[in-house]
């Protein structure tokens, strides 16, 4: 059996961030996913599987092993591929990239969410981390806000915050950084959040009426970029109960300290994208809590397939 492989190489110029957003829009219209995750450690780290079967998608598992004395080694922490299963036959129909479905899913997810939940024409966007996802997310908000006027940037280290504004200078919104977070943040429309904190970094008395934030960065149980104070004025919405709620520290840490209640998060994507809950006012804290899950990797693997086909 010939089952083709696709990398960056042969997808990147067939994508867009317009497509994959589609992508998940669409996918949230179908029967609600099914999961499975595995977590094995391993001599050198963790192997990971992650598998969801879609009605009217099929069935993809993206395996991967995290190896964190690899950057030593000039190697990627993360590597691995997603294998995507034909729905009626269940033969393997493709091998994709692990980092080129992460990158665009993970991207998509959080600019989804946002157009479902951010005020209209927002035009300051402010983004916390220097890494890799914050680049994605600068280019990711300005192909689909194009209202967007400035694109700030903040992080602990202002020296990689600077070198990721250079290396973005032909993005058609003009990127700065800022070393005064809290003026930035009350100055912001929208504020996507992708750090690897594990206490938070932004406080809600910092956070103006109306923004929408967008949180990216916790993927752990010890891991969180806010505070209670702003769950507390926010109206939360996750993209997937079951990949967020149990599992990452940014809602498990304050719901079980009581700080909040299962009941304030009101929706996850199946129900926003289908107009259940959302902003009920210009004035709302908005709140997304990007947590990722295979259902959403099967989603955007299947737009990069029928892109390259």
């Amino acid at each position: 059996m010939d089952i083709p492989f696709i990398g960056s190489d042969q997808a990147e110029r067939h994508l867009t961030w317009q497509m994959c957003c589609e992508a998940l829009e669409a996918g949230h219209k179908l029967p609600k996913a099914q999961l499975g995750d595995q977590f094995l450690p391993t001599e050198s780290g963790t192997l990971m599987a992650r598998a969801a079967t879609i009605k009217g998608l099929g069935s993809g598992v993206k395996t991967f092993t995290v190896t964190p004395a690899n950057p030593a080694r000039d190697l990627p922490s993360v590597q691995g591929a997603m294998i995507m299963f034909d729905e009626m036959t269940g033969a393997p129909k493709a091998i994709i990239d692990c980092d080129l479905v992460t990158k665009w899913k993970t991207a998509a997810d959080s600019v989804l969410g946002a157009k479902l939940l951010a005020n209209k024409a927002p035009k300051h966007l402010l983004i916390l981390g220097a890494g890799t996802v914050a680049g994605n997310l600068v280019e990711a908000y300005s192909a689909l806000f194009p209202t967007l006027e400035q694109i700030t940037l903040w992080n602990r280290s202002s020296n990689k915050a600077e070198s990721l504004a250079r290396s973005l200078e032909k993005t058609p919104v003009p990127v700065a950084i800022t070393l005064d977070l809290p003026r930035s943040c009350a100055a912001a429309n929208i504020i996507a959040s992708a750090t690897m904190a594990t206490e938070p970094v932004l406080q809600g008395e910092w956070v103006s009426p109306g923004t929408h934030v967008d949180l990216i960065g916790a993927f752990k149980a010890d891991m969180r970029e806010v505070d209670d104070a702003l769950l507390q004025k926010s109206r939360i919405f996750v993209d997937s109960f079951q990949t967020t709620i149990e599992h990452i520290g940014e809602l498990k840490i304050p719901l079980a300290s009581g700080a909040i209640k299962r009941a304030d998060v009101l929706g996850d994507l199946y129900d926003l994208v289908t107009q259940k809950c959302g902003r009920k006012s210009k004035d709302d804290i908005t709140l997304f809590k990007n947590g990722g899950g295979a259902h959403l990797d099967l989603m955007v693997a299947g737009a990069i397939l029928k892109a390259v086909s």
